[in-house]
C-alpha cells in the first residue's frame, strides 16, 4: 500500500491521539452484554503480494487464507466490478464465521465520483449480497482530492444506499478533519445513517488519524512502515486504545494491515492476533508462517 508511504520515520510522532469526546458517547449506547467481535485479516490474499505465507503446493490461495484469517479487506472489487458468481465462488471457499470486507468499486468512488452512480452503485450491491451471512461490511474509500465542497454528493449517495448492507467510509482529504464544523457536519451525517467513520493509521499520513467513531463499530486501516520495531509499537498502542474503548463499550473491531511492502502484513497481523488473544482472551487462529529462511516449506506459529 503506497498511501501515507514514508522513507523517515525517526522523526514521526507514532502515538495514537485523543480520543474524540463523542467517541465515548457512541460507545456507551452499546450493548455491554454482547461479547467482544473481532476479525483481522490482511488486504488482499494473493500468492504474489503474501510471499512466504503460502507453503508449497498450494492449490487454492483463498481457500488457504481463510483458514489461517477470520476475514479480508477486499481489494480486488475496488478495481474490477464484482459480478454474482465470482462472489459466490469466493463465499463458497471460505469457512463458516469467515467475513469479506469489499471495498466499493472505483468506477463509483473515483471516476464518477458518487455522481450518477446509482445504477452502478446497484450492479455492485446486488452482486455483493452474494456474500450472504459472510458479508462482514461494505467500504466506501474516497480520493484525496474529495474534499467538503463536495459534502452533497457525499450527504446523497449515503442516504441512498441499501440500509440493508452496513457501510463504512473512508475520507482522505485533509479538509474535512481541519475545520471543527466541517468535521463536526460530516460525523452527524454518518452517525445519522449508520455508517462507520474508517479510522487510518498511517506512517506518512498522521493528519489522517482522527479517533472519531460514528457508530459503536471500530473499523481500523493500519499502514506499517516495513520497521519492524515502530510497526510493533504501534500496534502495541491500538491494543491500549481497544482496552479503552472495550470498557466504554466496544463489542465489534475489524482491523486490517496493511505493509508498504505486502509480503510482511500477515507476519505483523500474527504479531497483533497474539496481543488481543492475550489481552482479552480470545482464541483467534494465529496464522502459520513460513520463515524466511525455511527452503523446505516448512511452518512456524509467530510467538
Amino acid at each position: 500500500m503506497k498511501f501515507g508511504k514514508t522513507e523517515n520515520t525517526e522523526s514521526i510522532d507514532f502515538r495514537l491521539p485523543a480520543d474524540n469526546s463523542k467517541t465515548a458517547e457512541i460507545l456507551k449506547q452499546n450493548d455491554r452484554n454482547k461479547p467482544l467481535s473481532v476479525y483481522v485479516g490482511c488486504a488482499k490474499w494473493n500468492k504474489q503480494d503474501l510471499k512466504n505465507f503460502y507453503p508449497r503446493g498450494t492449490k487454492d490461495e483463498l481457500t488457504y487464507y481463510s483458514r489461517q484469517f477470520n476475514s479480508i479487506e477486499l481489494n480486488a472489487t475496488f478495481y474490477n466490478m464484482p459480478k454474482p458468481q465470482q462472489v459466490i465462488t469466493w463465499r463458497d471457499k471460505t469457512p463458516d464465521g469467515f467475513r469479506f470486507f469489499p471495498k466499493i468499486n472505483q468506477m463509483i468512488s473515483h471516476i464518477r465520483r458518487l455522481n450518477n452512480a446509482e445504477m452502478l452503485t446497484e450492479e455492485y450491491c446486488d452482486s455483493i449480497i452474494q456474500f450472504e451471512e459472510k458479508l462482514g461490511m461494505v467500504f466506501l474509500q474516497l480520493h484525496d482530492n474529495f474534499g467538503p465542497k463536495n459534502f452533497d454528493l457525499l450527504a446523497n449517495y449515503v442516504d441512498k444506499f441499501p440500509k440493508a448492507i452496513p457501510l463504512a467510509v473512508e475520507l482522505r482529504n485533509t479538509e474535512w478533519f481541519n475545520n471543527e464544523s466541517v468535521s463536526a457536519k460530516v460525523y452527524q451525517l454518518l452517525e445519522t445513517h449508520g455508517a462507520t467513520n474508517i479510522l487510518v493509521d498511517t506512517a506518512g499520513r498522521r493528519d489522517l488519524l482522527h479517533m472519531r467513531l460514528t457508530t459503536p463499530k471500530a473499523f481500523i486501516r493500519y499502514v506499517g512502515a516495513n520497521n519492524p520495531e515502530s510497526d510493533r509499537v504501534r500496534l502495541d498502542c491500538w491494543i491500549e486504545r481497544l482496552k479503552i474503548w472495550v470498557d466504554l463499550g466496544l463489542r465489534d473491531v475489524y482491523f486490517f494491515v496493511h505493509q508498504n511492502i505486502e509480503m510482511e502484513s500477515p507476519f505483523l497481523s500474527a504479531y497483533f492476533i497474539e496481543k488481543l488473544n492475550c489481552e482479552f482472551g480470545l482464541s483467534l487462529q494465529i496464522p502459520k508462517l513460513i520463515t524466511t529462511e525455511s527452503q523446505n516449506g516448512e511452518l512456524f506459529t509467530s510467538s
